[in-house]
């Protein structure tokens, strides 16, 4: 069922909402080898010159850069044998490596050189890489492999990182009821993508007083409940949430999540309500509840879907003072073509879509040939 509009919230309400409400996670140290995909929670710097001293960037013979001036085929000249391995620092005296296909050990133990090299030349210099105190990686950077290498080139074995949101799903079912529950494993989905971890994931009855006690359990940094968002009588989430802490929205204009809510238990959790019709709490989860685990994390909390600038193929139509997601197919030359909505084939838009447009809740839609931001499904 759907609330009446008179009295929903904007999109841009409840996003202020979740962008007050919640903060950043503490930190914790991660092994170097699982920090990566993680948000670094403190500026990394580094502890000593990297590389701490002069050293030789591929396998050969060090040598005095000077010793070698002259050298050429004509002018071969013999040298002290000092071989040199990659990574190897430079012995006391030498300042310059000769690739090993560029010399030629001799039988008095000296290597032969042909070819005249400055200082420097096959060496990594100390501190080229950064110098002892300098800013390696800023503290709010998911990390990457290259991350891990330049720390692992410090030395670090753990680094500090934002704890990953531990979120209960709750999903509130009647004893009558045989729908086969598609939003629990959905959600579970979600939440891992967005670096969450599912601490609980459970049915519980949607009598207000059951909604009411499981809300106020503790255990998790977020709680996610859905279905029993709407008005129905039997609808019973929103005026359970009331009871367990605070209902701060119920009720935001976008379709298809329009019972969405938004609060906190009486420990200061978040809560998110996700209606129960799967393309609903499918994007009542990405507009909100994702955000929301998101920011818990340090992560970026816009949507976590690349996107482009597209040409519709067709008018996109929408209602005014609703926001809606408009699933398209993405074709050749930089087109979109609107594909059928949520309100028509449910969860199956988002199946069969490439990706989506917002339309804002100003707007009545786009004509063909409209200049649109496209959001792409990254299995795509």
């Amino acid at each position: 069922m759907r609330l009446s509009m008179v009295g929903l919230s904007s999109v841009d309400t409840a996003l202020t909402w979740i962008d007050t409400a919640i903060r950043r996670l503490g930190e914790e140290d991660a092994p170097l080898r699982e920090a990566m995909g993680r948000v670094l929670a403190e500026d990394i710097r580094a502890e000593w010159p990297i590389p701490t001293q002069d050293s030789a960037v591929l396998d050969g013979f060090a040598v005095s850069a000077h010793e070698t001036l002259g050298a050429s085929a004509y002018n071969p000249l013999s040298l002290p044998l000092i071989e040199v391995a990659a990574g190897a620092a430079l012995p006391a005296g030498t300042n310059a490596v000769v690739p090993l296909e560029h010399g030629e050990p001799d039988e008095a133990g000296r290597v032969v050189v042909v070819e005249a090299l400055a200082p420097g030349d096959n060496v990594d210099r100390q501190s080229t890489v950064a110098a002892a105190g300098a800013l390696l990686i800023s503290a709010g950077t998911l990390l990457g492999p290259r991350h891990i290498g330049i720390c692992a080139a410090t030395g670090l074995t753990q680094l500090p990182v934002v704890r990953r949101p531990r979120v209960r799903v709750m999903v509130a079912r009647t004893t009558r009821s045989s729908t086969v529950d598609s939003n629990g494993p959905m959600l579970c989905g979600l939440v891992e993508r967005d670096r969450g971890i599912v601490s609980q994931y459970i049915a519980v009855d949607r009598r207000r007083s059951a909604l009411a006690e499981a809300l106020a359990t503790g255990g998790s940094d977020i709680v996610l409940l859905v279905g029993g968002t709407g008005p129905g009588h039997d609808d019973q989430a929103a005026p359970a949430l009331a009871a367990a802490g605070e209902l701060a929205i119920h009720g935001v204009a976008l379709r298809p999540a329009e019972t969405v809510g938004l609060g906190r238990n009486a420990s200061g959790v978040p809560v998110v309500l996700l209606p129960g019709s799967p393309a609903a709490c499918l994007w009542s989860y990405e507009l909100f509840a994702g955000r929301a685990i998101r920011r818990l994390g340090g992560r970026n909390p816009e949507l976590p879907h690349r996107s482009f600038m597209m040409t519709t193929t067709r008018k996109i139509v929408s209602l005014i003072g609703m926001t809606e997601i408009c699933p398209v197919r993405c074709r050749l030359a930089g087109t979109a073509e609107p594909i059928a909505s949520f309100a028509e084939i449910g969860l199956m838009a988002a199946v069969n879509a490439d990706g989506f447009v917002i339309v804002p809740e100003t707007s009545e839609g786009y004509p063909s040939g409209a200049s649109v931001n496209v959001y792409r499904y990254d299995d795509r």
